[in-house]
């Protein structure tokens, strides 16, 4: 089961996560940051069950796109959301659909 959101700011449950290389937890979500066209941390390993939320700050609009429609936003202004709860095992590729250059990976077990 997917469950995907956009909002103006984290507000999902999920449970405790861990990152690969440093990431901010806020109410049980785990953030992703988007600042200076790139994804921070950009790979990142949680269990099953956790939500991963994306936050734009930098001032240039930005998607999160994965290779299927289950990470799938629209464009992300500054200080907008999109989170996808994570409820399979495995390795979800993401990036920007426009700035290819940007990418990260959510490895989930």
């Amino acid at each position: 089961m997917w469950v995907c959101a956009a909002a103006a700011g984290p507000s999902s449950r999920a449970r405790a996560a861990t990152a690969a290389s440093s990431a901010t937890i806020v109410s049980g979500v785990l953030v992703v940051t988007i600042k200076d066209f790139s994804f921070v941390p950009n790979t990142i390993t949680v269990p099953v069950g956790t939500t991963v939320t994306w936050q734009n700050l930098d001032e240039e609009p930005h998607t999160v796109r994965g290779s299927d429609a289950h990470i799938r936003s629209d464009a992300l202004d500054q200080g907008d959301s999109y989170s996808v709860r994570f409820d399979q095992p495995g390795t979800y590729q993401y990036g920007c659909s426009i700035h290819p250059k940007m990418s990260g990976s959510v490895i989930v077990q």
